[in-house]
């Protein structure tokens, strides 16, 4: 960017680092929104729900086709928006 440009542009700037903050913001949601790891963690509790008895095999179905298609629909997702596989899934302690 030449010198003349940047003193043309400069009364910009607030709004260029606005715009940067709200696009950061928006990724960071969109991440936590579509993170598998609480899906599964709820599949893997739904598993142990079934295992111990306090739910039913309907139940389980049910509930179950629920979570995996949402998992479904947040994988698509993190693939649409260019997200990692790699890390989906990991809690960060």
């Amino acid at each position: 960017m030449s010198l003349i440009t940047q003193i043309v542009t400069f009364p910009l700037a607030p709004v260029r680092g606005a715009a940067w903050v709200v696009d950061q913001l928006v990724l960071a949601a969109e991440r936590e929104y579509y993170d598998p790891a609480p899906v599964r963690d709820q599949l893997a509790e739904l598993e142990n729900d079934l295992l111990t008895g306090r739910i039913s095999e309907d139940a389980f179905d049910r509930r179950e086709d629920e979570l995996l298609d949402r998992l479904e629909q947040i994988m698509a997702e993190r693939q649409r928006l260019g997200l990692p596989d790699h890390d989906a899934g990991r809690h960060h302690r």
